[in-house]
């Protein structure tokens, strides 16, 4: 088996022509990235850009706002994965702005690691409503799926904030300034999906692509595969995750999400709309669709509140289009124990990895001479 160092050794021999972007679509693979210390241990020459890869931090806004709503206002039993809590949404100062200050406020709010506590939870308590906030990507919306198809209980509901991982790349290649040479695709996703959802990249774009699994070996291996491709002039679809990814990803995984989901275009928070990039629950399946029970609480002002907190960069962060540290409030106003933006929150934001990393201060920007 080749190691890393090997692998990074390869790379170096490369020759390359000019500076590579790589970016890199998963809050895994940024993590494995940051804390192996990879991007030190590269030749200059090589960008690693931390994209699209934390459902946490482009959950809507509003989404989050409403299950605050929910735990307060219908006391309902709220339970969501642990990095939901702490999500802030855009509220006058003194308000309740995460589930966390909302169970501090008395609101009953639990955090869980999977679909089935939900339901234990839910059959505790046959005499409450409970809502499970389900926010994530497909790895995470698959496991929601399969929930509801081997049948919950009555008092059970979910408020959906499912995301599909692929078409935010696709919007940002689709866009005048990609911000990138290759990509590395993610692992998970592809496990349940199928490595050929990439295949696009290649093929509509150009683009070199690669899956690449968790540790440095696989990770640095899809690399050298990328750069490969760039400097030879060639460009398709590696799989350098063979262990899990297999061609046509978990049919059963995918046979519970088309029976339960169906595709929708989704809001993004900070981005907009991307067409075809949310999971919403079929009409079978409505009975439990937390969006139907209950007041929805998504007045105009909620639209309008609904981006990213005054001076937070979260979402060019998550497009790639600056690094972590270059936000202004980086750092400074918004840290783990402070965070402005959802991308300090999530154990897969790219801030809060970089924080955990080491990356303490915001690098100072060079100011722009003035028109006059």
């Amino acid at each position: 088996m080749t190691t890393a160092q090997q692998w990074l050794d390869r790379i170096s021999a490369l020759r390359l022509p000019r500076p590579f972007k790589v970016m890199n679509v998963c809050g895994g693979h940024e993590r494995s990235i940051a804390m192996a210390g990879l991007r030190r241990a590269l030749p200059p020459g090589i960008e690693l850009v931390p994209g699209p890869g934390c459902p946490v931090c482009v959950c809507p806004e509003e989404a989050v706002y409403q299950a605050i709503r929910l735990a307060l206002s219908e006391k309902v039993i709220l339970v969501a994965f642990g990095d939901m809590l702490r999500v802030p949404v855009n509220v006058p100062k003194g308000e309740i702005r995460s589930l966390e200050e909302a169970r501090a406020a008395g609101g009953e709010v639990l955090p869980i690691a999977s679909p089935r506590e939900a339901v234990e939870i839910a059959r505790y308590n046959r005499d409450r409503r409970v809502v499970f906030f389900a926010a994530g990507f497909e790895t995470t919306t698959a496991p929601v799926a399969a929930m509801l198809m081997e049948g919950v209980p009555d008092n059970l509901s979910v408020l959906l904030a499912g995301r599909r991982t692929w078409p935010a790349v696709a919007m940002l290649l689709e866009s005048e300034t990609p911000g990138f040479d290759a990509l590395v695709a993610p692992g998970h996703v592809s496990t349940v999906m199928g490595p050929e959802e990439w295949a696009f990249v290649p093929e509509r774009h150009g683009i070199p692509a690669a899956v690449a699994g968790f540790t440095a070996e696989s990770l640095i291996a899809a690399l050298h595969s990328v750069l490969r491709q760039l400097i030879e002039g060639c460009c398709f679809l590696d799989n350098c995750y063979p262990e899990l990814v297999r061609p046509g990803g978990n049919s059963a995984a995918r046979r519970q999400l088309d029976a339960v989901m169906e595709v929708v275009d989704a809001n993004w928070r900070g981005i907009g709309v991307i067409p075809a990039s949310g999971f919403a629950l079929r009409e079978a399946f409505r009975a439990h669709d937390a969006t139907r029970l209950y007041p929805s609480f998504a007045d105009a002002a909620r639209k309008r509140a609904g981006q990213m907190p005054p001076g937070c960069d979260c979402a060019r962060v998550v497009l790639g289009r600056i690094y972590p540290d270059e936000c202004v409030l980086y750092g400074r106003a918004c840290t783990p124990r402070t965070p402005v933006g959802p991308c300090m929150v999530s154990d897969e934001g790219a801030c809060r990895i970089w924080w955990s990393s080491g990356v303490r201060t915001a690098r100072k920007r060079v100011l722009e001479p003035s028109a006059s």
